[in-house]
């Protein structure tokens, strides 16, 4: 994939919102390419996370206790939480048709985030954010 295309798929993740043209092109110079077959276990729920995957191609199922909860394809990400603290998964994802990924794991995220405090100062940014309208949203 192009690196222009990496950094445009990039831009789509939430947790990357508030983050510059600039450092979204040191993200994309960081993250891997990753292919599965269908039928794979991409994530498992209630093992480690590893960090960050970005669909670029195929489909995948999201289950949560064996029931379905979302169908994910081009554009779509999981794994944005186990990307800053490495916990386990709240879900099992798996592909449901070969699938191209991008992949950013936690140990190189947190390399890029002391070498680059201005990425980190966006991310933390991003997900006070989140974690503020997601406790409106739960209190409301």
């Amino acid at each position: 994939m192009a690196r222009h295309d990496v950094v445009g798929q990039l831009s789509q993740v939430p947790l990357f919102a508030g983050c510059s043209r600039r450092d979204l092109q040191t993200i994309s110079r960081v993250v891997k390419d990753i292919d599965h077959s269908s039928g794979t276990v991409i994530a498992r729920e209630g093992e480690p996370g590893v960090g960050l995957f970005v669909i670029v191609d195929g489909t995948a199922d999201v289950t949560i206790g064996g029931s379905r909860k979302a169908k994910l394809g081009p554009g779509d990400f999981f794994g944005e939480i186990a990307l800053l603290d490495g916990g386990p998964r709240t879900a099992t994802v798996t592909a449901t048709s070969d699938i191209q990924m991008l992949g950013l794991t936690e140990w190189v995220f947190r390399g890029l985030l002391q070498e680059h405090p201005t990425i980190a100062v966006k991310t933390l940014q991003q997900m006070a954010s989140r974690l503020r309208n997601a406790t409106k949203t739960a209190t409301a």
